[in-house]
Formats: structure tokens, sequence, C-alpha cells
């Protein structure tokens, strides 16, 4: 059976552009979806809840990466439609499909995917940022990207203007206990990876997991901090 757990958080910030949601089918199969609209360009709450409506109505109960992706680019579409030409409206997406022993995602800016199996981390999602560009080419550490000037200026995003294209997967996911967490960077970027791994094997369920990682977040953003969201998925294999 598959555990969830969510939350969305305004922060410091005068509106939350974040959206979550995560749907359930039969205890077994489940689809989660965390989108964060770009401040600076106007109507990212609009952006992020459209982009996480279309996204989850189109979702049937599989583990389909071509689909998935298929949604984003949906969604992508979706609000190019929306924007006017005073409100360039955009927003990332991260979504994530699990079906009995299948996961499936598809990603579109710096909203992350992580997988833990048996409390480690084993696999997480690369930022489409010029922070992340920096890692690749060697001039910072992955854990610098948290603190780059860099880190949000974005190469991809649902309302870009023309063709996005998105990255995705689909894979078997071995026997095991099994954990997964998509978040905004208004969490990540407060949560390193090891307080996760720690959190999560100390944790009796995920939202006791997110609780604990939240109350690290809480102990260190300034007052001005951004939105800051999270959904968190277990399952046994």
């Amino acid at each position: 059976m598959i555990e969830t757990a969510s939350y969305t958080d305004q922060g410091g910030r005068p509106r939350n552009e974040d959206t979550a949601a995560v749907r359930v089918l039969n205890g077994t199969c489940a689809c989660a979806v965390v989108a964060d609209g770009l401040g600076g360009h106007g109507g990212g709450d609009a952006a992020s809840r459209e982009a996480v409506r279309v996204i989850m109505d189109g979702w049937t109960g599989s583990a389909d990466s071509g689909a998935l992706s298929a949604r984003l680019i949906r969604a992508h579409e979706r609000i190019l439609a929306m924007q006017t030409a005073v409100c360039r409206m955009k927003s990332t997406a991260a979504a994530l499909e699990l079906a009995g022993n299948r996961m499936a995602w598809a990603y579109a800016g710096d909203t992350r995917i992580y997988h833990f199996a048996d409390g480690r981390l084993v696999w997480q999602t690369k930022d489409h940022s010029a922070s992340r560009i920096a890692v690749s080419l060697g001039q910072i550490t992955p854990d610098q990207i948290r603190f780059h000037e860099d880190r949000a200026r974005l190469y991809r995003a649902l309302g870009i203007e023309g063709e996005l294209t998105v990255d995705g997967g689909e894979t078997k996911l071995e026997r095991g206990r099994h954990a997964f967490l998509l978040c905004s960077d208004g969490f990540w970027e407060y949560v390193y990876e090891s307080e996760m791994e720690r959190t999560l094997v100390a944790a009796a369920g995920p939202e006791q997991w997110l609780d604990a990682m939240r109350s690290l977040l809480n102990g260190r953003v300034p007052a001005d901090n951004d939105n800051n969201t999270a959904a968190a998925l277990w399952l046994t294999v």
C-alpha cells in the first residue's frame, strides 16, 4: 500500500505560487505533482495551479513516462494560451507516477524528485538551471547550487516561449522500501540530502518525515523566505 503526505506553505512571500497534488488509486497506484510558479513574471499562482490540474487530470493509474511527458507538454501549451502581453506566467513542474513495481517521472525546471531505497538516496533529478550547468562544467559542487548567484536562472519551464522539452523516464523498482520526495526550490534549498536520509530513517510515516524536514527548514529560513512545498510517497515492493 502506498502512503502519502504533502503540504504547501506561503513562507514570507505575499502569495503562494506553489501547488501540489497527490492522488492514490486502489492503494497501489499513485500520481504526485509539485509545481512552482516563477516569480517576476506575474500569474505564477495561476500557472502552477493549471499545470497541476492538467497533469493530474490525464492520469489513468499507469506509470508511463511517455504519457506523463505529453501531459506536461499539454500543460505548457495551456499556460502559453493563458499568457497576456502584461502577464507572461510560467511554472516549473515535477511529476511522479507509481503503479505496482513501476515508476515514471517527468519534469521541467528546478522542482526536484528524490528517490530513496531502504533509507538511502539512490537518484534525483537534475535542475534545468544555469547553476546546474556550472556543476556539469566542474565550476561548483552540487551542494553549492543552493547559494549560487545563478540558481534562479532556468532554461526550461512551462510557459517559456516556443516548444518545451521535458526530461523523464521510467523504471522497475527493486524489492525493498522506497520513498519519494517531490519539492520546490524553497524546500530543498534549506534541507540537505544527508538530512533527508537521516529524517527518513527516523520517521514512522511520510507525514512525520515531512514534519521533521520542515522543522529543519523553519529553523533556517529568513523572514522573507520563498514558498515551500513538498510531497512524500512511501511503498514497499
